[in-house]
């Protein structure tokens, strides 16, 4: 198996959330750190906020990563272009 089909089987998860200290060029408080898998990949990320805020954010990340990996988003109110009909002929 490819590494590419070995891959699309695999959705992307969470694999953590963390309190952080805050990054550098940060300011406020309650920091976060995140990981997500997919496959054999990782993305890594900092968050601010309240963990709740924090945990709805990356579980709407993943689950767009996941919606763009299977092609099933699209543009909002986009419709599909439909051939103009021809004039009546009098």
């Amino acid at each position: 198996m490819n590494d590419e089909a070995s891959t699309m089987g695999n959705p992307y998860q969470i694999v953590s959330i963390k309190r952080a200290e805050t990054p550098p060029d940060g300011q406020g408080p309650d920091w976060y750190n995140y990981e997500i898998v997919q496959g054999e990949h990782t993305i890594h990320g900092c968050r601010q906020g309240k963990l709740k805020a924090v945990t709805l954010a990356v579980e709407e990340i993943v689950g767009q990563l996941n919606e763009r990996r299977f092609g099933k988003r699209g543009r909002p109110g986009a419709t599909p272009k439909v051939a103009a009909k021809p004039a009546p002929k009098k």
